[in-house]
Order: structure tokens, then sequence, then C-alpha cells
């Protein structure tokens, strides 16, 4: 039996889609949304849209920006032959957030992953390998300490080596089923500098 007309039904319905959003919380921001301001309800919806419209994969590091380039690519003062892989632009902004490195980056958009059939080809290494053409001296592979992460960052490592580019990893600090997102900064930065060598 519903309890909401059909309206506030399929605002419920359609907020539950959303990753971590469960049946109370959907309820919740779809009354949170009905007793906000038109306005504030106007700007929500036309950030979504134009979020939707608009964002793109960087042309460089494939992280999600507005521009041809976002903006760690496009700075001048970062070393673009210093390269950290991470799973998805979640964990991109957790090394950010750190402010200690300099280098630029390479999103994957997953990790391997047999079980869930996703292999080499699902994941954005094709675009990493064309890379490392240009003038890089290290990638560091900061994928997630799951079996998935731990399965990509060998797989890259096999990869590179050919190449005599430096691999290193980070280090352990970050527990062993963790998200990077997750992790506080000085967590992240000392798995940074505690990388080690492939």
């Amino acid at each position: 039996m519903n309890y909401y007309s059909n309206q506030i039904s399929k605002l419920i319905e359609e907020l539950s889609r959303l990753p971590g959003i469960g049946a109370k919380t959907a309820q919740r921001l779809a009354f949170h949304i009905i007793n906000m301001p038109v306005d504030q309800v106007r700007s929500l919806t036309y950030a979504i849209s134009s979020a939707k419209e608009n964002v793109q994969y960087c042309k460089q590091c494939l992280t999600l920006t507005d521009d041809e380039l976002c903006p760690i690519c496009s700075s001048p003062k970062r070393d673009q032959s210093i390269i950290m892989v991470v799973e998805n632009s979640r964990d991109l902004a957790a090394y950010e957030k750190t402010g200690k490195f300099s280098g630029v980056y390479h999103v994957l958009h997953g990790a391997i992953s047999p079980m869930n059939g996703i292999g080499p080809e699902d994941i954005k290494l094709k675009e990493l390998m064309t890379r490392l053409q240009k003038d890089v001296s290290e990638v560091i592979i900061a994928t997630n300490s799951s079996l998935e992460g731990e399965t990509t960052a060998m797989y890259i490592s096999k990869l590179i080596k050919p190449t005599n580019i430096k691999v290193t990893r980070i280090a352990s600090g970050v527990p062993v089923g963790g998200d990077l997102e997750n992790i506080d900064e000085v967590t992240l930065l000392r798995a940074l500098e505690g990388r080690v060598e492939l």
C-alpha cells in the first residue's frame, strides 16, 4: 500500500536508486527537497543536469572534469614525469587532500576482477600505456588494498617492467580491504612516502 501520492512515491523511488541510499534515507531526502524553497530546488536540478551534460573524461588522466584537461594536468607546477595510478576519481581526490603529491594521476575507472567479469581491457590500461611513451620516470600504483586492487597492481607492474620505468606501490598503512577515499590524509601520506619498488 502506498502511503504517499504518486509524485512523492516516484521521488522516493528515484532517490533510493542512488548508491548508499536506502528507503529511509530516500524518504528523508524526498521530504527535505519538497520543503526546500523553489529556487534551491531549481538550482539543485540545474546542477545535476549541467554536470551530467558537461562532465567528461580529462584527455590526459581520465578523471572527471568539465574542461578538456583537468586542473591537475593543466597545472605547470605538476611534475608530469611521475604518474600515480588510482582506481577512481574519489581516490585521486583523497590523495590531493594530503597536499603532498606534486605529480599527476591516471584514473583506471575500476580494477581487474575476474569474478565480476572485469578484465584488463575493461579499465583504462591502454591509455596508461600510451602515456608512458612520453618522458615518464616513475609510476606509483595506488590501487586499493583489496584482492582486485592487488591483482591490478601486479598486472600493471608486469606491463610496465619492460619499459624500464620505475614502478612503485604505495606502502601498507592503508588497511587491506580499505577504500582509499575513506582513509585519513596522514595514513595516505605515510603510504605514499613509504612506497616500495615492484
